[in-house]
């Protein structure tokens, strides 16, 4: 199996930015997070509140949607374009896409695309995390919670993930539609 990240590998940008400013568009309250956000960014820096804290208070726009199984329809019918033209050139139904990002968000392009994810979770309706981050060795963890813990070929653009460069036989840095060996 082939295991992949999805923002700035598969995905052209980071989804939640582009949903969020999606959503701007859809209603102007979205808005009103960014007093809190940009505290919360404070707290995470100076290490008072941990990743976890900083994405409930980015997500909580959310709580401004009744309809928003409806936004994220939306919102891939505009963004599915920004899936890269290599990763739709070799995927593989085996495939596993291993994110930081939403999987209420990212599961429509999952269930398109036909590959299995694995994501942050996060309440579409509240914003809150309902899991850890799904980001550097919790990506390990995860997939060994699944009892996964090699794959054939592993592609991310983000030193990050170089946790997940150990239990891949090969693994291949993203610029672009090009990549290289990591």
């Amino acid at each position: 199996m082939n295991i992949y990240d999805f923002d700035g590998t598969i995905y052209d940008g980071d989804s939640s930015i582009d949903f969020f400013k999606y959503c701007i568009h859809k209603n102007k309250k979205c808005l009103l997070i960014l007093p809190k956000f940009l505290l919360s960014i404070l707290l995470y820096i100076i290490k008072i509140k941990d990743k976890e804290y900083l994405k409930s208070c980015f997500y909580s726009f959310l709580k401004y949607f009744n309809n928003i199984d409806e936004i994220i329809d939306d919102f891939w019918k505009i963004n599915k374009s920004k899936i890269k033209e290599f990763y739709k050139s070799q995927k593989e139904p085996t495939d596993i896409i291993i994110t930081a990002g939403p999987e209420f968000l990212i599961e429509k392009m999952s269930q398109e695309l036909n590959f299995k994810l694995i994501g942050t979770k996060v309440n579409k309706h509240t914003g809150l995390l309902e899991s850890k981050n799904c980001h550097d060795t919790e990506k390990v963890n995860r997939l060994k919670e699944l009892g996964i813990t090699s794959c054939k070929n592993f592609y991310s653009d983000s030193n990050s993930d170089t946790p997940l460069t150990k239990i891949a036989n090969n693994s291949f840095k993203v610029k672009g539609n090009e990549f290289t060996r990591w």
